[in-house]
């Protein structure tokens, strides 16, 4: 049996591992060259971290509608340059907490509550995301100024788990769209109590549809054969949920389609339409997603996946916006 060489392992990520050096090991246990990872988990982090193999890298594009879904600790009265634990403490005030006993589990409640729907977050200045082509964790590393703007990202749902007032810690749940940066709402949590806080401990439970129940370990992965391996490697259209489904009807069409092609409604049998076709995303997608489908074709008695089609405007006709599928139709 041959490995294969295109699709996305679903990773439980050890902490104290960065998500490169996962990358590393996939690509020294697998002997494939192409590999890469969907959404960056910090080196403490653990947890759900999608690895692609070959050519599915290129499907990360398409998942900004993906939500996901992270268990953490906090600790109040503590605030660091990096916003959580590892990070060199700023303020300290956890004795005067514990001396005081100001902070209750209703305004707790209160504040977490706040966070829930569309709302403004900054990035942590020790973060990766990029101002005037520069990483904010490399202004911060050389004491630069830089101007950090807010950005709208949307908070699903939160469950607070746990409150602590011994120790001042706090557990729980979130799930959020691309982009929210946890620390940071512990980091403002802890603002608005006028105490601080820094992130403890952080899990990413899921990530689109790869949840950590059905995660596996790199330590299970090196001890998988070939057979092992192929059995945890998802193929490339597995995590296009919120795209519509089509299947073009000859094989003229579908070379066509995979050479670029246009092609008319009537070359294909339309099978689902896309989950925003209709209905508000609740956060700002691009407009060809309303519209977006995955294009099946078959081949050899067996429906393959082909690529990702755009509708134009008018729903008259269709092409490939990317092509998955390799080989002859």
């Amino acid at each position: 049996m041959k490995m294969i060489t295109e699709g996305i392992i679903n990773l439980n990520k050890p902490k104290n591992m960065t998500s490169h050096s996962c990358v590393q090991a996939i690509r020294s246990i697998t002997k494939i060259k192409r590999v890469g990872h969907i959404g960056t988990l910090d080196p403490q982090a653990e947890g759900v971290l999608p690895i692609c193999i070959g050519g599915a890298a290129r499907v990360s594009e398409y998942l900004d509608l993906d939500f996901k879904k992270y268990r953490c600790e906090m600790q109040l009265g503590l605030s660091t340059q990096t916003q959580d634990i590892w990070g060199e403490t700023t303020r300290d005030v956890r004795e005067e907490l514990a001396k005081k006993a100001e902070i209750t589990r209703d305004c707790v409640h209160e504040v977490f509550a706040s966070f829930v729907g569309l709302i403004e977050q900054a990035p942590p200045k020790y973060s990766a995301v990029k101002v005037a082509g520069k990483r904010l964790y490399e202004y911060a590393r050389a004491g630069a100024p830089v101007e950090i703007k807010k950005r709208e990202v949307f908070v699903k749902e939160i469950s607070i788990r746990k409150i602590n007032l011994v120790d001042y810690t706090v557990s729980f749940d979130v799930t959020c769209s691309k982009g929210t940066y946890v620390r940071a709402l512990c980091n403002d949590a802890g603002e608005i109590l006028g105490c601080g806080g820094a992130m403890s401990s952080l899990t990413r439970l899921a990530s689109g549809v790869f949840a950590i129940e059905d995660a596996v370990s790199l330590e299970d992965i090196r001890h998988f054969d070939e057979e092992g391996i192929n059995s945890v490697v998802k193929p490339v259209d597995y995590p296009l949920v919120h795209f519509g489904s089509v299947v073009i009807l000859s094989e003229e069409a579908a070379a066509r389609f995979v050479n670029g092609g246009y092609l008319a409604f009537s070359e294909a049998f339309f099978d689902e339409e896309p989950a925003y076709a209709v209905k508000t995303p609740p956060i700002p997608i691009r407009g060809e997603y309303k519209r977006a489908y995955k294009a099946y074709a078959a081949k050899n008695s067996e429906i393959v996946f082909l690529g990702v089609a755009f509708c134009d405007e008018n729903h008259e006709k269709f092409k490939a916006d990317k092509v998955f599928f390799r080989g002859n139709i």
